[in-house]
């Protein structure tokens, strides 16, 4: 094994840290939260050596894994978080075989948000000469050198978005989504993203990476573009309420979000991914709520309305719907409610960085959160995304929601469902295969012989996952961040 990317085994394979997606400041780990990673540390040391492996050995197997999340369960449940937990052995940190077993992959998995930053788009003809975009990135940090020099931009290439996501996780397939911009500021346009997905579409019909465009409705020239963006064969429209040009959002019960609808109808796109529940500002808050997507849903019944992040709000925590609440899961909920839109109905809930920030840090908060979009939303209509790279590899994610249960008393106090492995299946992937029109069977047999796939078999012979992040992990790298992308990630 070539241990370059972590030689000494500092990092764990499940990271449970401060790091954002560039769209809210870094919450720094409480306590309890600095303690688990530091048991999890502390196992891994001691397990290792008596299954006679070297540290780095360890956390990048399946054991290095289970005994990470195990430790997790130990450090929540002293901090009083039991509503949720990690279904895992204890005997799994020291059997590879049963920690494969309950590790590892089964399911098709869609991953309905990935991201991806060109190194060498036009984005960096907007910035000024000596500026250094993304050169806090853990990944680019390492190759940072003098003012003007962006060569670490190559630790953000093609090549190492395909390895984090296709070689060293257990994804099948990914949207590549877009991120709010000025057009002539967009860190990925779409003939980019195009140009990306030839990387790995490197056999005919294989469907490794799909297209969103990016429009947003409130910005001049967007709505009149989406024509030519239908001709990169797109699968949504993403669009972010709580941003415009001007620093002011809109609502997609506005005219500029109807007209954006008909539009994309117009169009035959009939997927509207709409980013909620993370807020650009104080300016913006009102417009990353929920509240007009269960009327855009009832007007137009036969689109589809993805909403990215379910509408959570970073840091906050969940506990049982409240109709009260204007934000969050809960507002999401209420607004279908009123709206008279039924579970499993055209209101899709997307968990983006929903699932990643709850489930690591507050397993209580994932149980409530999971627990409502299942009752509201629908078990047929909550999607997988993990809004990767910003994270690096989607896998601990990946391995936490694969042994996520919520607890039986909050099962039996606010009728939530068990988390089982159909369930679980259709969250990875299936659930997303009728809005983008695919069919899961006919898609694997494609991916599980691709020219990846067999580069994926070669890879796992001997694996070097970094367990980095790429996202901004305090403030100072936050804003930094927000400078360089003009005001957004």
């Amino acid at each position: 094994m070539t241990d370059d990317l972590d030689p000494h085994g500092r990092r764990l394979p499940i990271k449970l840290d401060a790091t954002s997606n560039g769209e809210f400041a870094p919450i720094p780990l409480s306590p309890s939260e600095a303690y688990a990673n530091h048991l999890a540390s502390e196992r891994a040391d001691g397990f290792s050596r008596r299954l006679g492996l070297g540290r780095r050995g360890f956390l990048t197997s399946a054991c290095g894994a289970a005994s990470t999340l195990a430790a997790f369960n130990v450090a929540h449940a002293a901090a009083g978080r039991t509503g949720g937990f990690f279904e895992v052995s204890a005997e799994a940190a020291l059997e590879p075989q049963l920690a494969c077993a309950e590790l590892g992959k089964n399911e098709f998995i869609f991953d309905v948000q990935g991201h991806f930053v060109n190194p060498t788009g036009a984005w960096l003809k907007t910035l000024p000469a000596n500026a250094r975009p993304l050169a806090e990135m853990p990944k680019a940090r390492a190759l940072s050198g003098a003012p003007g020099d962006r060569s670490y931009l190559t630790r953000l290439g093609a090549e190492e978005f395909v390895k984090d996501v296709f070689l060293d996780s257990d994804t099948d397939i990914m949207v590549l989504s877009f991120v709010p911009s000025t057009r002539e500021g967009e860190p990925l346009t779409i003939e980019e993203a195009a140009a990306t997905r030839a990387i790995v579409e490197r056999m005919e019909g294989s469907k490794r990476l799909m297209l969103h465009a990016r429009v947003n409705p409130n910005q001049p020239g967007d709505v009149e573009d989406m024509e030519r963006l239908k001709g990169f064969g797109v699968t949504a429209f993403k669009t972010y309420t709580q941003w415009g040009p001007g620093g002011d959002g809109f609502f997609m019960t506005d005219d500029v979000g109807i007209r954006f609808v008909e539009k994309a109808r117009k169009l035959g796109v009939k997927n509207i991914a709409i980013h909620k529940g993370l807020p650009f500002g104080p300016k913006s808050y009102e417009h990353s709520t929920c509240r007009d997507i269960g009327p855009i849903a009832k007007r137009f019944p036969d689109m589809n309305f993805l909403i990215y992040h379910s509408g959570y709000v970073a840091g906050s925590a969940e506990g049982p719907y409240d109709p009260k609440r204007t934000d969050g899961v809960d507002a999401l909920c209420t607004s279908l409610l009123e709206a008279g839109i039924r579970p499993n109905s055209n209101v899709y809930a997307e968990l983006g960085s929903t699932w990643r920030f709850a489930s690591m840090r507050d397993p209580t908060t994932a149980a409530h959160l999971m627990g409502k979009l299942f009752k509201h939303v629908g078990q047929d209509n909550v999607l997988w995304g993990t809004d990767s790279i910003w994270y690096g590899s989607p896998q601990d994610q990946i391995q936490a929601f694969r042994t996520f249960q919520i607890s039986d008393e909050l099962q039996a106090a606010h009728g939530y469902p068990r988390m089982t492995p159909q369930l679980r299946a259709k969250v990875f992937g299936l659930n997303a295969a009728k809005p983008y029109k695919l069919d899961a069977e006919t898609v694997r047999q494609y991916v599980e012989r691709d020219a990846v796939a067999q580069e994926k078999a070669e890879y796992a012979q001997a694996p070097n996952p970094s367990f980095a992040t790429y996202g901004p992990q305090n403030r100072r790298q936050f804003l930094n961040l927000m400078r360089a992308s003009g005001g957004g990630p």
